[in-house]
């Protein structure tokens, strides 16, 4: 009866001490997953966004004649390489492109020009519509753009924003080029930081916008017979 006391007395010290290391054993792993998590890099924020907002573009003079019933079709612009992407392009030294690492455009800067153009050219008053492309609709001439460059400067102080476009005029009944012509705009930018040179490629891009409404409005009066 003594041994039997002893045994059972035996099997549950075991058992409290299988127990005891059980518990601690989920300690031990609860703490360590504790630790890990802690140990893991955070997450990045997500990176700023900026846009090429559709503002009003100041107007030019429209021609002494106004185009009458002729009509422009505005497509949609296109980008050079380096420049079709959301990324926002700054240099520091000629001939090498850099992109910002926590800032990006909402879309590719020369789809956001395309308002801003048509927009110019409304404010010429010089056609009956501006048409924005890709439309089916009849129309007399097409202006086609290309995006050159769009890039923020920092190899001058105070920092530059600079912005090309090449335009080419084409007559629709007679298929044949009425002309091209490129243009170029540069703003100092407020800060040395992406928001300044938003800022700089918002003035700039009303800048060639506004020059470019008066080119079209001049080129095309000149063709009327």
């Amino acid at each position: 009866m003594t041994r039997t006391l002893a045994a059972r007395a035996r099997a549950a010290a075991c058992r409290g001490a299988r127990g005891a290391c059980g518990a601690f054993s989920l300690v031990l792993v609860a703490g360590l997953a504790g630790c890990g998590a802690s140990l893991l890099p955070k997450p990045a924020p997500p990176p700023a966004m900026y846009a090429l907002e559709d503002r009003a573009v100041t107007p030019v003079q429209p021609p002494s004649q106004a185009v009458g019933a002729r009509t422009l079709l505005v497509s949609l612009p296109q980008a050079a390489a380096g420049y079709d992407t959301r990324l926002i392009a700054f240099q520091r030294q000629a001939q090498r492109i850099e992109y910002f690492a926590d800032s990006v455009w909402v879309d590719a800067p020369a789809r956001m020009l395309a308002p801003l153009i048509a927009r110019g050219l409304e404010g010429t008053g010089a056609f009956r519509a501006v048409l924005r492309g890709p439309s089916s609709a009849a129309a007399d001439w097409r202006l086609d753009t290309e995006l050159v460059r769009l890039s923020h400067d920092f190899s001058v102080s105070p920092s530059q924003v600079h912005l090309a476009l090449r335009a080419v005029l084409w007559d629709l009944q007679s298929r044949r080029v009425l002309a091209t012509q490129d243009f170029d705009a540069s703003a100092t930018s407020s800060s040395e930081d992406a928001a300044g040179g938003v800022a700089a490629a918002q003035q700039a891009a009303q800048t060639v916008a506004s020059r470019l409404a008066a080119f079209c409005a001049a080129a095309t009066h000149s063709s009327l017979p």
